[in-house]
Parts: C-alpha cells; structure tokens; sequence
C-alpha cells in the first residue's frame, strides 16, 4: 500500500543534533516524508501545521522530562492528533519517565534511542530511515546502529620535539558525532603552536558514574600523561553524600591544572559587544559550576555562530567557530602552565608581590587578615628550602619592609634624585610591547595619561619599580591604581584605564624579568578590578593586557569567597585559601572593668544595705558620663533619677551592654601563611568558633550553658561563667593534646559529643593551614590544586576549614537559599521594628547596600531581605534547590504595609548574580502591579522605576576611598557627587548599566533609612574601606540631596539565630570599644610588627572616612584613640621600631579630621599629634 503524505518532525534543545540533522537532510532519498527539524524553545504545539496519525513526533530532551516546560503539551498535542511520540533523553542513560510517554512498541523505542546514543552522521541518517520504514510504512531500507566509541581520542598533534610537555583537550562525544569540531581542531593547533604535543579526547561526561560501560574517562586521560588539561566540558564532580563538600571528580587525582576553556554560547558579535562578557547561562555553566571542580578560568576561544539560516530546513543552524584572540590566549597560559611542570625550581624566576592601597609606606603589603611581611619572609624561606635561587633577602619582615619603603615614594608621582630606585626598564621597550596593544587599549590609555610612555614614574627614559631581586625571586609592590595621579578623574570616571606605569609593571615581570608564575600575597589588589568585561575577557580588557597568560598564585582569606572569585574569574588566579586570623573575645578592659565592679556593688548593696543605693547610682552614672557610655546608649540626665527603683532597670541595661562588649569576637591578631595559631590563640580561636552551631556538632557554648542549666537568651549576665567554662574545658584538651579520651562523660552527651568534634575535626582542620604553603609550592610546580568551600568558619562553616584549597563559592542559581530567606525575613523584620521603635511608623522607603561576597557566603541574606522587606516569597525546586519563581505574600498574611527598596548592588554583585539582579527586578514589578492602595503598598503605579543600581559596566567601587585619599574634597557635596557618579547606573532583566543618576537621586531622596548587613565578626567596619564607601556613600548622598541625613542601621545576622538590627552609631561605638581601643587588640597588632602598625593606621583611616561620609564617629572616639595609639609610650616605641611612617600616618589623619571639623579635638590632643608627627618623621629618615 503506498503510504499517504507524511511527516516527521525533530525537536530538541541540542544545538549539535541540528547541525547533524542539518547535514544528513539533502542526503535523504526522493520521496521522503517531510522533515521538520525545531528547537524546542522555537516550537509551538499547534503553530506548526496540522499532525495526523501519519506524523511522528521525535523528542531528544537535554535535563529529560523537566528540561522544558513545553514537554507535557507536546505530549498532549500529538496524543490528540493521533501521531506517534517518541521521547528520548538527551543523556546516554535511559528514561522512564520519557519512555512511559512515548507510545511506540518497546523494541522500535530501544532500537531508535540506540541510532542517537551511538551518534554520528550514519547513524543519523538511518534512524530517519528506520523511522519512515517502521513507523510510517516506508521501504527505504535502513542500516543496524553502528558502534560509535563513547570516548577516545579524535586527534593527536605532535610538534617533533623530544620529550615535549602534552596537553589533552576534553570535549563533548556530541560535538565529534555531529561533526562540530574545527574549534577543537583550532584549539589543539595553536597549543602545539607553542610546542606542545596535543591529544584531543572525546567524551559523553567526566563523571565517573557514566552510564557507558569501561575505562572512567579520567583513566583514559590518565593512559595520555598530560602535563596539563583544557576541558570544555562541564563539571566532573559532585556533592559528597552530606550535600556539604564538592567532591572534584577524578579528573583532580591527575594531579595537573586544568583550564576551563570556555565555549560560549553566544555568538562572538554579541560577546564582543557586551559589558557582561558571558551569558548568565554560560556563566554558570562555564565558570562557576566548573570553579567547583578547582578548574583555572580561562577566556573564551570559541562562540556559537549560524552557519547556515536556510529557510528551507525550517530553523537556523549553529556551530562552534574559534576566536584568534583566544586561541592565542588559552595556549599561552597552557604552555605556560606546562613549563612550571618541566622546569627545576632552580631555573625558576618567580615574582611576589604585594599590594599597598593606599600606596604609602606605611601600609605597604595590604592583605585582609594576613601578616604580609611575614608571610613573605617564610615563603622565601620555603623557596630556598625547595631549590629555587633566592639569596639575599632580609631574615626580619621589618627589614624587608624597610627596604621596599626606601625605593620609589608612590605617595609621588615623581621619582626624587636622591630615591633608591628599585629596579627599572626602559620606556623604549615599553613603548614596542605597547604598540602592540589593541587599538582601543592604546586610544583609552593615552587618552588619561598622555602618549606613551607617560610621564609617572619616569626617570632617565626608565619606568622605575620598587621591586628588590633576591637572585631568581623578586618581590615588589603593586603600582598604583592611578587615581593618586589624576584625582580629577574621581569625580567623573569609574573606568579609568590603569597608567603606562602600571601596564609596563607587569609587562616587565613577564617580558624583561620572564617571571614563570606571580604569586599574589594575599586578599586584594588591583589587577582583577581593572576596566573590562565582567566574566569572559577579551584581549582588550585590562587584566589581561597587564597580566597576559603568567600563571598567577593568589593566597587569599578564606571567608571572602566573593573577591577572590573575582580574581579567579578575570586574572585567572589560582587561590590558595588562608585561615582567618585568630579569633578571641574582647573581654573587659579600663573604665568597663571599673563600671562593671560598679554594677556588681550595686547589686550586692541592693540586697544588704540599699540605703547606699543612691550614692552608687550617681557613681555608675557619673562614670558612664565621663567614659561617654551613656551616649553609647542614648541616655541623658532625665533617665538619672537616682533616688528611684526604675534606675534598677538603667541598670540592667548598662550590664546588657557592657556583656555585649566583653562577649564580641575580635581579631587576636594576624595569621602568616602556613602557620596555624597555638597555645592560647588556639584555644581561642576553638571557643570563638564552636559558639555558632556547625553542620556536624551543636554549639560548645550552648551545649555547655544547657549542662550548667542556664538560657542565655534569657541570662546574658551568666555569659561570662558559661565562657570560662568552655575555655577551661577546651584549653585542658589542648593540655592533652586534645585526646579524645580526656573528654569527661560527666558533660554529658551533649557536651561530649561536641567536643569529639572539636578533637577529631575541628582542631586536626585548622592545624591543617599549614598546608598553605605547601599548596603554593604546588601551584608553582604546575600541580592542581584542590578545590575546597570557603565561608566564615565562626559563622557555622567550619566545614571551609583546612584550608590550603583552591575555594569555590555558590551556584548563583539557587540564591536566595531557603536558609538565607529564614535569615532574610529576620533581618527585615528586625528593621522594621527598630525603625518603628524610633519613628512611630512603618518605613517606606528603605536603601540596601548589597554585596557579592556576602550572598557568596549566605546564599542570599541580603536578597532575602529585599523580598521580605516587599512581601514576595521565592519559590524552590523541590529537586535542586533553584529559585524558580516569585509569588507575592497576600497583605492579610504579611501584616503590614510593603516596603519600597532601592538597591546598591557591588559590581562585583552584579558580575557574579546576573540572576538574582533579575529576580529582584522581578520582584519589583510584580508588587508595583498588584492592585492594591498606596497605603500599604508603595510601589503601586511605578512599574519601570529603575531601583538597582550600581557602578557602570567594565567598572567597580564607588569612588569615595580614592577621594578620601586624595584629599581633593571640600565637603559632602563632593562626596555626593562622587558617590552618584559611580553610583547611578541601572540594572534590571532588560537593561545593563543604564546611565540613572537622576534616578538614583530621586530614590536617594525618598530614602528614609540607609542599610549595611554583615554577617560574621572576623572583621568589622573598621578594618575594611568597603563598608564606609558603599554605606557610608549612600548616607552622604542621601543627606546632601535631602538636607538631613537619613537614618543608618546595621544588620548584625553573625549569629544566625539572633540577628541584631542596629543604629550604625550603635554599631560604631560597639566595634571602637571592643577592639579599636581594646588593649587586648593593640598589644595583639604590638605582636606582629609593621603590618600590626599598618592594621592601626588603617583603622584610624576608616574611621576618619566613616566620619567624613556618615558622621557617626563622636568627638571622644579621635580623643580616646590619640590616647591609646599616639600618648602611649610604649606604643609609640612599638611604632618608632617597627613603622615609624604609620604613626605619621594616623597623626595626619587625625589632624586632618580636625582641620576640616569632623572632630572638635581636646587642646591636649592636637598638641600631642603635632609633636607625634615630628618625631615619627624624624624617625622615618
């Protein structure tokens, strides 16, 4: 019987089974049923044309069943139409699910699903065939299923060099079998170009469990000794069974680096023209997901381009096609790589460098957390023990520091006569390497700083470095950012590019030194927040032109996963996590410990002789008064009733504050890379991390307050006999070397259980940093090092402990978490009430600052808190946790009126989140458009009103450090206009980086409270520049654009289950009196020499900058830390010995502070920091 018209259609979401659809079409024979091949997001069940019994319907569905929502309508569609459905997974793995769907006999499913599996153009074109003949009564004839392999090696390269390093390319079965693979040809070429043999192997998945039977793929890349591996496909690892470390896969028991090469999906036009760089899918896809597996993130070499738009086919065809730019960059740094495999260490070159922002020398050798001085020494230390030809350096960090300080003043742009000028190189050569630059690289660079080679830093026709060569190792400072040398640039460019002096820096290390790796030491510097794309860069973004393919090293804090990720994601770094600094409690110190004997006299008289009570009463008072407690605390004279009972009650609050002083964790000190801390500090720093709840024991603090029978939510005057308890407990298994059968069984289970923990896990995890140098030594040998989570380890995640890894951070698909929205909602809450607590009132408008990092660390806390602030709840999948969608929390069931959010997004939040910068947006326009009043809902009627905002695409920061520094400033105009300047681009689903600045102001105006969330206490707001930039920033704005300054809180979540919403004022004299005059924390900086005086100059300098942005620095704190850091003699002979120029430093900070009125300083005080000048210059030369 001849059979009827017939069709078949082909729908997938596979871009390779177009293109092989697409190249088996013209072959098929005469008389061929019709072939319509769609894309599943392209295909409309109905909109096609009519189906019939004579039409089948083939699914080839990438994520099965779920992987499209247009699945069951199919399914529905051809079911009525009578046609055939068959349903395949896009997986080499069978699936029930879509095989209980189709509705062909079992035998002709199996048979069909076999031709895709096997793959490849024959099989292709004889699964159509045997298709029509079977389904649709054709007689074709048709060829069985041939045997494609599901992994092997499609091409080998050899460059006819002995004994050549080897790198194996890994790609995709599906781009071999459809025959998508030029760029893998392109990419093994240019590789081998570099004189390098080259394997490229094919594969379905690296992951072990493979659904193919033999050899796992990473034995079979094992069996190619490659020194180095470059994969293009996705993750190989997973989760262990406990859902809380990645387990990388053994692709990572290979022991060498592996790049992710990144095949983008867009197509290089699109690519070339975005800020964004990468697609929020391919950022995922291609960088952060593949992070997990400890890979290094390359650049992409490749783009998906339509090869063929025939109208006659019915749907456009894509394919790889290679990028010359990228080619050439991901062969560099593989070959690179290569070498540090082959080399000795002996014949090594290796650069260390240290950071100093600001560049003066008195904080030479930035790094959150870290002794950089040191550091260094140790690891040249550790260079020399390894083989490698380091010689002549300074046993004494102080004398290392001293000499970088004695070359080039980078407080200048000029170099002084009489300087000792580092090393230098010849703006000659800059000059050849420059004009080889791309042309928008040149045009961009001597537009801000001149024709080339500039002037900055110029002597004699040489670039001049404060670098030192200590034979085959040289260590130098970064140079400037370039802000110090055009401070007119502040006020209208975020994107400065960096100065001919920075670029010729690093083109030395690389070109004239022939550095063979840089090692970063430690958290941050400047080269991965240059201009340029946010993720997937170009030849034309600045870290890669500074930085080109030098393998880069970067020991980095482990509980700031957001600013290394950055640097792992635009200068391919390779971290190297340090532990956190030694933690401690600030406990009593001075006038608290006076106050405190006080309180307790109080309460003893209260019970023996109350006749007293009034005379104790004036005491407290008056001694609260002169140590300015009682502006702590917002209390004046009206509260001093000291005659009556209800001073019981003032009382009880003083002693509230005062445990919350002594109880908060400080920083003990300073951590050195590759030592663990010991003794006390250990000890310490156990009973500062087991007062959270971690995922594998119950809080020790808790654990033991229940032992001893006391709540501490309800007795907090009990914190310190439940403190001292836990630390003679722990500090006795240190004793024992922290046996585990020294462990009481009269603690009971609870107890005990806890702290087996902290002897088999906890202790064994930190003693384990020691493992960070080593890990160095390893990055610069070329071995792979392993991925490891990162996070706060007091904050319940001791789990990112040992450190030593190569942190990964969060798939930013499943942000908020549900976690985070349980502390999200607290947070909200919470400023809700403190707000109603001041005001009378429900706010309405409320500004958020939000960071990258910290959702990093969260999952989300302060997106969580946006949404519940606006009503709107986020809605999970059940399966993987991914945020899928939004409903809006009904006004009965919320109980109050919504809150209207304006954002202030990092930009680094904005690089790492494109999908929760959608879904806020989103939830923005669906409050706007509920119908409800005004009232309770302020968002009605403004859909559109843009209120995200952030720094301009290619750029970061929000320019008030650089104006700080600068000093070009008169008052808080200036600093608005800085703040709106970098400030005033919106982000949303339909636009990137819209120039707002009107915008922002306007929502800045309706701003009635300004909010900052911080979510652990391994620092705090004075010993980082970012908290006074963005929220200070935004308090600036807003008082100068309002003429009063708006309200500040501070969201505290450290402890998880008690999040705390203060005033920032609160929050400012509670960090001042706990660690910034903390004798504890001075004598704890006195420890660790010229980075301790740096950590001291810093501080003076944040709280210089949050008193210039938001006043909440009182007249008394600049008195107190003159006192405690200028008067002191014995601080001040720690400054004279160990960095003189710090002391300077704090002392013109001061004076600054008083000569532009942010201080009404003591007559006393202004003498002392005017003498204390003189001297530690005298001491500096």
């Amino acid at each position: 019987m001849e059979p009827t018209l017939s069709k078949i259609f082909y729908i997938t979401n596979a871009d390779t089974e177009l293109l092989a659809m697409r190249s088996v079409w013209e072959s098929l024979p005469d008389g061929f049923p019709e072939l319509l091949v769609r894309r599943m997001s392209e295909f409309t069940p109905g909109l096609s044309g009519p189906i019939d019994r004579d039409t089948v319907v083939i699914l080839r569905l990438l994520g099965g069943r779920g992987g499209d929502p247009e699945v069951d309508a199919i399914a529905n569609w051809t079911k009525l139409s009578g046609a055939k459905l068959l349903a395949f997974p896009g997986e080499a793995g069978f699936d029930d699910q879509l095989a209980e769907m189709s509705d062909v006999p079992g035998g002709t499913y199996k048979t069909a699903f076999t031709y895709l599996v096997q793959g490849g153009l024959a099989n292709i074109e004889n699964l159509l065939l045997f298709v029509a003949d079977t389904l649709l009564g054709y007689g074709f004839g048709f060829k069985e299923p041939a045997l494609v392999p599901p992994s092997g090696v499609f091409l080998s390269l050899r460059c006819g060099i002995e004994q050549a390093p080897k790198a194996v390319i890994v790609f995709y079965r599906a781009h071999l079998i459809s025959s998508n693979t030029s760029f893998i040809r392109d990419l093994a070429e240019s590789i081998g170009a570099t004189g390098m043999d080259v394997d490229a192997y094919f594969c379905y998945s690296l992951r072990s469990n493979s659904d193919l039977s033999g050899a796992s793929p990473a034995d079979e890349i094992r069996g190619l000794s490659p020194d180095v591996v470059v994969t293009t496909v996705l993750s190989a690892g997973g989760y262990d069974d406990d859902e809380v470390s990645w387990n990388a896969g053994e692709l990572a028991e290979l022991g060498v680096p592996i790049l992710q090469g990144i095949a983008s999906t867009s197509s290089r036009e699109t690519w070339s023209t975005s800020d964004f760089g990468l697609s929020p899918m391919d950022a995922a896809m291609t960088v952060a997901i593949p992070e997990f597996d400890g890979r290094i993130i390359s650049v992409p070499f490749s783009f998906k381009e339509t090869i063929d738009d025939d109208t006659g086919f019915g749907t456009s065809i894509t394919a790889y096609r290679s990028d010359p730019s990228g080619l050439a960059a991901v062969a560099s740094q593989v070959e690179r790589l290569s070498r540090l495999r082959r080399l000795k260490n002996s014949e090594k070159r290796i650069a260390v460098v240290l950071s100093a922002y600001p560049t003066r020398k008195s904080r030479l050798g930035n790094a959150v957390g870290l002794d950089t001085p040191q550091s260094a020494v140790l690891l040249l230390d550790r260079l020399k023990a390894e083989g490698y030809a380091v010689d002549g350096y300074p046993t004494d960090p102080t004398e290392l520091m001293e000499m970088l300080g004695d070359l080039i003043d980078y407080e200048s742009e000029s170099v002084s006569s009489g300087a000792d000028h580092g090393i230098s190189w010849s703006t000659q050569k800059y000059s050849a390497v420059f004009s080889s630059f791309p042309e928008l690289v040149k045009d961009e660079v001597e537009r801000a700083w001149g024709a080339c080679p500039g002037s900055a830093y110029v002597q004699d026709d040489l670039f001049r470095f404060p670098a030192i060569s200590f034979g085959n190792v040289v260590v130098a400072i970064q140079p400037p950012r370039g802000y110090g040398e055009n401070p007119i640039a502040i006020y209208h460019s975020a994107e400065l590019a960096p100065t001919h002096h920075y670029l010729a820096f690093y083109r030395w290390l690389d070109l004239e030194f022939g550095a063979n790796a840089i090692i970063h030491l430690g958290k941050h510097g400047t080269l991965e927040w240059l201009p340029g794309k946010s993720l997937g860069l170009s030849e034309s973004c600045y870290p890669e032109v500074a930085l080109g393919g030098v393998p880069f090293v970067y020991p980095f804090i482990v509980n700031d996963p957001g600013e290394g990720t950055q640097a792992k994601r635009r200068s391919h770094a390779v971290i190297i996590d340090h532990m956190v600094p030694p933690l401690t409690r600030a406990g009593s110190y001075g006038s608290i410990v006076q106050l405190e004997d006080l309180l307790d006299e109080h309460q003893r008289v209260s019970a023996l002789d109350p006749s007293k009570l009034p005379m104790l009463r004036k005491e407290i008072w008056a001694l609260m008064e002169e140590n300015r407690i009682t502006q702590d605390l917002g209390l004046d004279g009206s509260v001093a009733r000291f005659e009556e009972p209800e001073f019981d009650a003032l009382v009880s609050e003083i002693d509230g504050y005062l445990c919350e002083l002594k109880d908060a964790v400080i920083r003990g000190g300073l951590h050195v890379l590759g030592s663990a801390p010991d003794g006390d500090l250990l000890v310490e720093t156990v009973v500062a991390i087991t007062r959270a709840d971690q995922i594998r024991a119950v809080s020790l603090r808790g654990a033991v307050a229940r032992w001893m029978g006391i709540d501490l939510d309800s007795e907090m005057d009990s914190v310190d006999l439940v403190d001292a308890q836990v630390t003679t407990i722990v500090a006795q298994l240190a004793d024992s070397n922290w046996d585990v059968d020294q462990i009481s069984s009269g603690f009971g289970e609870e107890v005990a259980t806890t702290l087996k923990w902290v002897c088999t896990e906890l202790v064994p995890a930190i003693l384990g940093s020691d493992a960070e140098m080593t890990s160095v030594m390893a990055a610069i040998s070329g071995r792979f090092i392993e991925p490891g989570p990162s996070g706060a380890p007091s904050r319940g995640m001791a789990h990112v402990l040992p450190t030593g890894r190569n942190f990964y951070s969060i798939d930013p698909r499943g942000v908020p978490s549900r976690f985070a929205w349980r502390v999200g909602q607290q947070l909200a809450d919470g400023l809700i009430e403190r707000f109603r607590q001041d005001t009378g009132t429900f706010p309405r408008s409320v500004g958020l600052v939000i960071w990258g990092t910290s959702a990093m660390r969260t999952g989300g806390d302060d997106i969580a808190q946006v949404l519940a602030l606006l009503g709107v709840k986020p809605d999970w999948d059940g399966e993987s946790s991914r945020v899928t969608g939004l409903h809006a929390i009904p006004l009965a069931e919320l109980g109050r009126p919504r809150v209207d959010v304006t954002c202030r997004i990092s930009g680094f939040f904005r690089d790492a989140f494109p999908q929760a910068v959608r879904l806020l947006d989103e939830a923005f326009e669906l409050v706007a458009g509920l119908d409800e009043l005004g009232q309770a809902n302020p968002l009605v009627g403004t859909a559109g009103t843009p209120r995200i905002f952030g720094p301009p695409p290619r750029a970061y920061g929000s320019g008030i450090l650089p104006l700080l520094i600068s000093q070009n400033w008169r008052g808080d105009e200036d600093l608005a206009e800085v703040y709106l300047n970098w400030s005033g681009f919106s982000y949303g689903r339909s636009h990137y980086g819209l120039p707002a600045r009107e915008q922002l102001s306007a929502r800045l105006f309706e701003m009635e409270v300004a909010v900052k969330n911080q979510d652990n206490r391994e620092h705090d707001i004075f010993d980082s520049d970012d908290y006074l930039q963005e929220h200070g920033g935004m308090i600036a704005a807003g008082r100068v654009l309002k003429g009063q300054s708006p309200l500040s809180y501070f969201g505290d979540s450290s402890n998880v289950e008690h999040p705390k919403v203060r005033s920032l004022a609160e929050e400012a004299a509670r960090v001042f009196r706990s660690r910034v005059v903390n004798p504890k924390w001075i004598g704890a900086m006195m420890r660790h020499g010229y980075k301790g005086a740096f950590e001291m100059a810093a501080t003076a300098d944040y709280l210089f900058g949050y008193q210039a942005t938001a006043g909440v620095i009182k007249d008394w704190m600049f008195d107190e830390m003159t006192t405690a850091y200028v008067s002191d003699p014995n601080v001040s002979e720690f400054f004279r010995l160990n960095n003189p120029d710090a002391l300077a430093s704090i002392c013109e900070r001061l004076l600054e502070a008083a000569g532009r009125g942010l201080w009404t300083p003591r007559p006393e005080s202004v003498d002392t920091l005017r003498r204390a000048l003189l001297a530690a210059r005298g001491w500096s030369e």
